[in-house]
């Protein structure tokens, strides 16, 4: 089962002393598994671009379409046998413990 996993940052971080996981080792581990197919940072929201089409015309604006203090910053394709497989992998992120991570499965759309 395929899921984009999000990963976010977040207003409120864990304060937890301890040292985060190594997200070179968390790649490895997972893409040797085969849990992870690809997964990347992105460049800051300010160098996003919206693009949206109202009553037939092409909006484009520089920057993000919503202000929030919670950005998407990276995002990995899972390959998991199911949710509970997932949300183990989500787990041991580092970013679980300095942001959010958001699974969503893919939707089975009919042809």
């Amino acid at each position: 089962m395929k899921f984009m996993m999000f990963v976010c940052s977040d207003a409120e971080p864990d304060t937890d002393p301890t040292e985060l996981p190594d997200i070179h080792k968390w790649v490895a581990e997972n893409d040797s598994r085969g849990r992870r197919l690809t997964g990347d940072a992105l460049a800051p929201t300010s160098a996003a671009t919206t693009v949206r089409v109202r009553g037939g015309e092409m909006l484009v604006s520089e920057g993000p379409f919503a202000e929030t203090a919670e950005v998407i910053v990276g995002f990995d394709l899972l390959d998991c046998a199911d949710l509970d497989e997932a949300i183990e992998v989500a787990r041991t992120h580092p970013m679980a413990r300095e942001g959010r991570l958001e699974l969503r499965p893919f939707a089975d759309l009919p042809d």
